[in-house]
């Protein structure tokens, strides 16, 4: 068993500490936490895309779980749409995990920043949207975009991974009609299943550094506590807003990622 605490310095597992919490954070209240921490694991001497890929969603994963039951007990989603949609997107996160060993991400960065851009559009320009729960499909067909959206973002994350939280919110606003807040706390759920899906098929592997992801796994949980009482008490306008500002900053990040690997590298 790798710790991963090998040739690591203070200063480093300090930062690793704080990346976790604020990330925690972050994910709690709309998703993205990723953007800050992954870069901050990948400083690690020695350590393997696939390892930092692993012991990110352990830390992760802590954090998710925090948070869902934080904004269970405060919101009281709505489980009989929160945990099929669950079960599809760890299904599918396992499913993307297996392509991504396959299949540069890069490959999908370009779509991804294209669609980033149009949410982005889309939540400034409409800020009404999300204020209120007021559901646009009922009965079965609720149920089947609910599960669609988790399949296809349970699959994204387990391929590619940043902004995870941010999709599923913006797709149970925008496409099913919840709140921010709402949407936010069945958020949680379900990427807490993509996030035990994607460690499903790194675990057998040995990828993951335990001693780093259990570190990361505490600073994880106790900002995924502190931002989901935050956003419970702020509501849907703050979470909005949290959410402009790390959807920018995804832009932003898998931009840079867009023209190192396509133009740069080209």
């Amino acid at each position: 068993m790798i710790s991963g605490f090998e040739d690591i310095t203070t200063a480093t597992i300090l930062l690793i500490i704080v990346a976790g919490f604020a990330a925690g954070w972050i994910d709690a209240v709309v998703g993205g936490g990723g953007l800050l921490q992954l870069p901050v694991v990948l400083m690690i001497p020695g350590i393997t895309p696939v390892q930092a890929l692993a012991t990110n969603k352990m830390g992760s994963i802590f954090g998710t779980a925090t948070s869902s039951v934080t904004y269970y007990k405060r919101v009281k989603p709505d489980l009989r749409t929160a945990l099929p949609m669950a079960a599809v997107a760890l299904l599918g996160s396992l499913g993307g995990a297996v392509v991504a060993t396959m299949l540069p991400g890069s490959v999908f960065k370009p779509i991804i920043v294209i669609a980033l851009v149009a949410v982005l559009a889309f939540t400034a320009f409409k800020p009404s949207i999300g204020e209120l729960t007021s559901l646009r499909h009922s009965g079965r067909k609720h149920y089947v975009v609910a599960v669609c959206i988790g399949g296809l973002i349970g699959f994204y994350d387990g391929l590619i991974g940043p902004g995870t939280g941010s999709f599923l919110v913006i797709a149970m606003v925008s496409l099913m009609g919840y709140a921010f807040l709402e949407a936010s706390a069945k958020a949680k759920i379900v990427n807490f299943a993509t996030n035990a899906g994607a460690l499903t098929f790194f675990l057998p592997n040995g990828s993951l550094l335990w001693g780093i992801g259990l570190v990361l796994g505490a600073a994880n949980m106790a900002g995924g506590y502190l931002g989901a009482r935050t956003a419970v008490k702020q509501g849907s306008k703050f979470i909005r807003i949290v959410f402009l500002v790390v959807v920018a900053a995804l832009i932003i990040k898998l931009g840079i990622d867009v023209w190192n690997e396509n133009i740069l590298g080209g």
